[in-house]
């Protein structure tokens, strides 16, 4: 698909959480981000952008808003970025962005907020790291080479493995979790990693996938008995809510097959809008677990990201009123 839009404005900064000023040309660095900028470095959020239509809603609301209120790098239109999911490529000039995330988790009020009264960049802001550098001026175009359209199941693959992260075995369950997950549900795998067996590791790498509004993160591996299986333990120091008929569903499938299921400590939980999965860590049992519940993965999704209603049950009361 190939959509177009354009710069309206480039901003930047010199220092975080405070509001951007315009300036006529940015400069985008390879894995860097904007050059100059205070956001830039090699994180996923080096460039963010929002609708210049959103930015409007809030001068009718009132405020007096300049360009770089809300901390935006680029300010478009002619592109409805909230269509837009990770994954999504933009070309601008020679630069190119990948989309790695969209809206963000603010712990505290920053000046932007106590300035402007509200700031609309955690519900619509849209964060991309740069593939390839280039200038970007106002009026340039923007074309959209690959889209992921935003209601795209967004997932993220952690394998919890201290031989796999000292490399002296290849992974083999990520990349088959990897694969169920977008031959089977639809999904597109954001992001996919190891970690040692480390309860901070996991656990922070758990809270870093969530604040990127994944939909869906499952983790393969550090599930069982063993001393250094502690996947379950890092994953309830982040989770704020369970859904155990998942895990239990999974250890009574697994019973069918093999009596060491029931040595599985799997967890699954709900933090912020993200849901959790525990896999074992073999490939073949974590192939078999994620199969079993891959059925019910596109309803608790819809769930959790606010759309609460039944079609099957108000059809059935839409008959019976009839």
């Amino acid at each position: 698909m190939t959509a177009e839009g354009r710069v309206l404005n480039t901003c930047i900064s010199s220092k975080k959480g405070t509001p951007k000023h315009t300036v006529p040309v940015i400069t985008l660095i390879e894995k860097h981000g904007v050059e100059h900028d205070a956001h830039a470095g090699s994180g996923h959020r080096q460039v963010s952008l929002l609708n210049e239509e959103d930015i409007q809603k809030m001068r009718d609301a009132g405020l007096n808003l300049k360009p770089g209120a809300f901390g935006e790098n680029i300010v478009v239109v002619g592109i409805d970025l909230n269509q837009l999911g990770i994954g999504t490529r933009l070309r601008i000039g020679k630069a190119v962005l990948v989309l790695t995330q969209i809206g963000k988790v603010c712990h505290n009020r920053c000046a932007i907020y106590h300035k402007a009264g509200d700031c609309i960049m955690p519900r619509a802001g849209v964060f991309a790291e740069v593939k390839q550098g280039g200038e970007i001026k106002p009026d340039m175009r923007i074309e959209i080479t690959h889209q992921v359209p935003r209601q795209t199941i967004q997932a993220g693959v952690l394998t919890a493995s201290d031989r796999c992260a000292r490399n002296e075995t290849i992974d083999t369950s990520g990349p088959e979790v990897a694969a169920i997950l977008e031959n089977l549900l639809g999904a597109h795998v954001a992001w996919s990693g190891v970690v040692p067996d480390n309860i901070d590791q996991i656990s922070e790498r758990l809270k870093k996938l969530t604040d990127r509004n994944y939909d869906l993160i499952v983790t393969t591996g550090g599930t069982g008995c063993g001393p250094r299986d502690i996947t379950p333990e890092a994953t309830q120091k982040v989770i704020e809510r369970e859904v155990p008929g998942l895990a239990e569903h999974m250890r009574r499938l697994s019973l069918e097959v093999t009596p060491n299921s029931l040595l599985q400590r799997g967890v699954c939980g709900i933090r912020q809008r993200t849901l959790i999965v525990n896999l074992p860590g073999s490939r073949k049992a974590a192939s078999e677990n994620l199969r079993g519940i891959i059925g019910v993965l596109p309803h608790a999704i819809r769930h959790i990201r606010g759309d609460t209603s039944h079609p099957e049950i108000d059809l059935n009361r839409h008959k019976v009123r009839k």
